[in-house]
């Protein structure tokens, strides 16, 4: 058993207030493999009052120290980066390839994109052409807490930690107590670095205890929660009593739009490995397959045989198999949705119900696919946040656009044509912060962030420099 049951506090590892262990589970065998503290408010007080009393010399920095510290919380990432992997599966279930080279790989791409960012922002500069005698100067927030989500863990602690310090604030990290191994190793990494005491704080914890107090104590200047919507309502909700920033990032029911002038199994192809990746478990999934209805048929066709070529497997093998859920909580919803997807009368093509065949533990699901699905459906309105795709018709560009803005998120859309000039009218219509054409990755420093109850605030490249940012104008 691995104890990690010490917060990082004000540069060293300390013990909990008040001992209150939690078990750590291995998703593929159900079974407890490591033990953490969960905290309380009080632990979160120590952790604000090392953060602001480090924010006062961490806050005016000269930005070549600031650059000098991440590069070396690079280098010492780069050198644990197998045990971060090792880590990351464990805790989240994860297979190993995909820990390796998508998971913690995320984490050192989002920190050197960070770095290249911040070698040329600018902090302070005229007001324009016309006014050189006005300055306009952006400075830290001041003291911010984080809260992380379990499904890409270290991509999400590199987009909050790594800007938030690279502009001099200090921040204290909540990982999901789900996950927090990988949370654990990135305060190892800190402190090998030489981060200055305080200005890294982690506290582990339940989030309706230490989500909560981090959110609501008044010498906290700032919020970035990466989760669900309700629990990003929540951090909402107890932080408004002292009017401090808040940056959310939420879930979502990302379309897919699949137009008859595409390559279709090639579109059917990445649309099911990019549902599936992660065995669902991204915000960003593109879980609802918007079809043109001359080709629906025979996508259907595709996607039910490329969905029985997907093998489930022990995350610790090499491989590029799927992996289970992280919970128990995550496999009985994800089990529920797809019986409520077979009871409304959707067809069910690929998958189904229960554990994949030769599993009788672990967390592990069947992928999925239905068809015949309409956007009134559950299914193909809530997030499912499991290896299943739903798949609808559409007969006109317009329909497709309605269908795909009919839903309370809007985080990201995916289109697959032919046509470049149908790419670009329709991305310009889909109500989402992030448009994907053809399967082109976003580029190293591009903004991720939704619409509507997919969050506010955009991560990544300067936009996630400036979301820890204030502006001050100076005249005179």
């Amino acid at each position: 058993m691995i104890m990690k049951t010490e917060f990082y506090i004000d540069g060293t590892w300390v013990a909990p207030l008040a001992a209150k262990p939690l078990a750590v589970i291995n998703p593929a065998t159900e079974e407890a493999y490591a033990t953490i503290s969960a905290g309380a408010s009080g632990d979160i007080d120590k952790a604000v009052a090392a953060a602001r009393k480090a924010f006062e010399s961490w806050s005016r920095s000269p930005k070549d120290e600031r650059l000098s510290m991440i590069e070396k919380i690079v280098a010492v990432y780069w050198s644990r980066m197998e045990e971060m992997a090792d880590a990351i599966s464990k805790e989240m279930g994860a297979p190993i390839r995909l820990a390796r080279d998508a998971q913690a790989a995320a984490g050192l791409y989002h920190m050197e994109a960070f770095l290249n960012t911040l070698r040329t922002f600018t902090f302070e500069h005229a007001l324009d052409a016309a006014n050189p005698q006005e300055k306009i100067v952006h400075e830290p927030i001041g003291v911010c807490g984080l809260i992380t989500p379990w499904n890409w863990p270290m991509n999400q602690i590199a987009l909050k930690v790594i800007p938030a310090i690279a502009t001099g604030c200090t921040v204290i990290l909540k990982p999901s107590e789900i996950a927090p191994m990988s949370a654990m190793l990135f305060a190892e990494i800190v402190d090998e670095a030489g981060l200055p005491a305080g200005v890294f704080n982690l506290v582990n914890g339940e989030g309706h205890i230490v989500g909560d107090a981090l959110s609501s104590h008044p010498d906290v200047d700032m919020m970035s929660f990466t989760g669900s919507t309700r629990a990003g309502m929540a951090v909402s909700r107890s932080a408004a009593g002292n009017v401090k920033r808040v940056s959310l990032e939420l879930g979502g029911k990302s379309p897919n739009i699949v137009f008859a002038d595409a390559d279709l199994e090639d579109a059917i192809g990445r649309g099911l490995a990019h549902c599936f990746q992660n065995t669902g478990q991204s915000c960003n999934a593109p879980t609802r397959m918007l079809v043109e209805r001359p080709v629906y048929d025979q996508a259907v066709k595709f996607a039910a045989g490329i969905a029985a070529g997907y093998v489930v497997g022990d995350p610790a093998k090499d491989g590029d198999h799927i992996g289970p859920l992280v919970s128990d909580v995550q496999f009985n919803k994800v089990q529920q949705l797809i019986e409520t997807g077979i009871a409304e009368g959707a067809t069910l093509v690929a998958g189904g119900p229960g554990r994949p065949d030769g599993f009788d533990r672990g967390y592990f699901v069947r992928p999925t696919v239905f068809a015949g699905v309409h956007n009134a459906m559950t299914i193909a309105q809530e997030e499912i946040f499991g290896p299943v795709l739903v798949m609808i018709p559409f007969d006109t560009e317009d329909e497709a656009v309605g269908i795909a803005n009919d839903t309370p998120y809007g985080l990201s859309g995916y289109i697959q044509t032919g046509s470049p000039e149908k790419a670009q009218r329709v991305a310009r219509r889909i109500r989402a912060g992030m448009i994907q054409i053809n399967g082109k990755s976003r580029a190293p420093g591009s903004p991720f962030g939704g619409f509507k109850q997919s969050g506010n605030g955009r991560e990544g490249g300067k936009w996630g420099l400036e979301d820890f940012l204030e502006v001050k104008a100076i005249s005179g």
